[in-house]
């Protein structure tokens, strides 16, 4: 491949993407929770939460391939297994089905997870004047917010 040459320094480069494997890991964490639970919901609130469930992963295989490419465009190899992404996740894994509730539970404190992660590889690209990377990042952080907003309206 050849250099890159796009007005950010390769160390900032590299350390944008170092932030986005982790967006990418939480990113990707959640979405696995989240069709997990949209299989597995049960309950007064199914139709609502599966129907809910199935709009939020949808969203997120979209942005896992968003990050993922950004991550790309920065000259680094994005990580695609579980052991990466269990390392490099805030996200824990969840044994067993939960109920209902502690689905939405579990959810909320996922995407909150993301908007953290997000806030601080925003910080790393306004500082490097990455707007690309700043807007992705924005935007994600917008959607985690108002994700967690609606699952917080459920209980």
């Amino acid at each position: 491949m050849s250099k890159i040459d796009i007005g950010i320094n390769e160390s900032n480069r590299i350390e944008i993407a170092e932030g986005l494997k982790s967006l990418l890991a939480d990113s990707y964490t959640l979405y696995l929770q989240t069709h997990n639970f949209h299989w597995n919901v049960t309950g007064p609130q199914f139709r609502e939460l599966h129907l809910m469930f199935e709009e939020h992963y949808t969203e997120l295989a979209i942005a896992v391939d968003d990050i993922a490419e950004r991550i790309r465009t920065l000259g680094v190899a994005a990580p695609g297994t579980y052991q990466a992404f269990a390392k490099l996740s805030s996200i824990k894994e969840v044994d067993g089905v939960p109920e209902a509730n502690e689905m939405v539970s579990l959810l909320l404190k996922g995407h909150e997870a993301v908007v953290k992660t997000c806030r601080g590889v925003l910080k790393l690209a306004q500082d490097a004047d990455d707007e690309s990377t700043s807007a992705l990042v924005g935007d994600r952080m917008r959607i985690h917010e108002k994700t967690a907003w609606m699952l917080r309206a459920t209980k």
